[in-house]
């Protein structure tokens, strides 16, 4: 028997593709033993258990950017992390270590390494985070969802998508999806959604644009995320929630989709060749602008700065999008060209490969 000890979290960008990739696990070794590794903080405290898999936390340690009293800290800090990691592979006689970035991540990277076990790096975003930056340098595997992510010895087996998305790339009910939300079964549909931590520009530019879209006979589903302080609202023609967790419901029941750029959202909406209109984060490297390139170079996107997402931006753009159902049908054909659907058992033939 197999045991995989699978390291990341935080958001559901880091947190889905490895449930994603313990799916593959389970069905290729129903006897594997696998272990998540995360924070009590993160998405992954809920999204593992609720998944049905055993999830162990280390602690939350950023890495410091400014020399401070954190900073100095630091060091005892991630020695302990490491140690409590190393007990765990040894304990549990862990054979392959996979790491798909975010604070869990490089502590785990770090014992497989002295721990001599193998381990592997999963790239999310086109340009690669601190950790798998550092992770790569000694990885057994490294894999990038996106090509021309700049890592060494990077293999290009796209993003890990869920099980119930991989299923919406061969069948979707668009019908049974909208009623599951109490929408209208035949209206064109928009959904919004500001990623798990939410997103305040789009929340509100959509608040501000509802009158708009509903002249125009568009119904929407907004899901807000975490930080939003809008009601939720359940009116004819626009369904507004703080979190969906039946999110390929939510892909299925859309004609267009707005969003920020995050990787598993642009992977996710590509795979399915649903239209978006990507508005990446302002804030941090621009690695969102960047996770949206290929789909918005194939014509299968639209993207729009995050100042520039108003309602002025819905009325002139969105609305005339969602009339045009010939541009539609391009866009979506071009997304799925540009799209992966089996990253998860691409990554998972890699990983097998590399127990001990």
């Amino acid at each position: 028997m197999t045991t995989y000890l699978l390291a990341g979290g935080g958001t559901a960008g880091h947190v889905n593709p490895l449930l994603a990739l313990a799916d593959q696990i389970k069905k290729h070794e129903p006897a594997a033993e696998i272990i998540a590794l995360g924070t009590s903080e993160g998405l992954e405290s809920r999204l593992v258990p609720q998944r049905g898999y055993e999830l162990l936390t280390v602690q939350r340690l950023p890495f410091p950017r400014k020399l401070n009293a954190s900073a100095l800290r630091f060091p005892r800090q991630y020695r302990a992390n490491v140690a409590a990691v190393r007990a765990i592979i040894r304990e549990r006689k862990v054979d392959v270590v996979v790491g798909f970035g975010g604070y869990a991540s490089a502590p785990a990277y770090s014992a497989a390494k002295a721990e001599g076990v193998p381990y592997a790096v999963h790239e999310a975003n086109a340009m690669a985070g601190l950790a798998n930056r550092r992770g790569a340098k000694n990885a057994s595997l490294v894999a990038v969802a996106f090509e021309g992510t700049k890592l060494p010895g990077a293999v290009f087996t796209g993003m890990p998508l869920r099980p119930e998305i991989e299923a919406l790339t061969l069948v979707s009910d668009k019908a049974a999806a909208r009623k599951h939300f109490g929408l209208d079964e035949s209206t064109v549909t928009l959904l919004v959604t500001g990623g798990s931590l939410g997103a305040k520009r789009i929340n509100e530019t959509l608040e501000a644009s509802r009158k708009v879209l509903s002249a125009a006979g568009i119904q929407v589903l907004h899901i807000m995320g975490g930080n939003s302080t809008l009601p939720e609202v359940s009116e004819p023609g626009y369904v507004r929630v703080s979190y969906c967790d039946r999110m390929e419901l939510a892909i299925a029941s859309a004609d267009v989709a707005i969003g920020r750029s995050g990787a598993a959202t642009v992977s996710e909406f590509s795979a399915v060749g649903l239209p978006a209109v990507y508005v990446p984060y302002p804030v941090g490297n621009g690695e969102q602008s960047l996770n949206a390139a290929s789909a918005v170079a194939a014509a299968a996107a639209i993207l729009v700065k995050d100042a520039d997402f108003t309602p002025q931006f819905v009325a002139n753009t969105v609305v005339p999008l969602l009339s045009d159902s010939k541009r539609l049908a391009a866009m979506s054909t071009a997304a799925e060209k540009v799209a992966i659907s089996d990253g998860a058992e691409r990554l998972y033939r890699l990983v097998a490969g590399l127990k001990r």
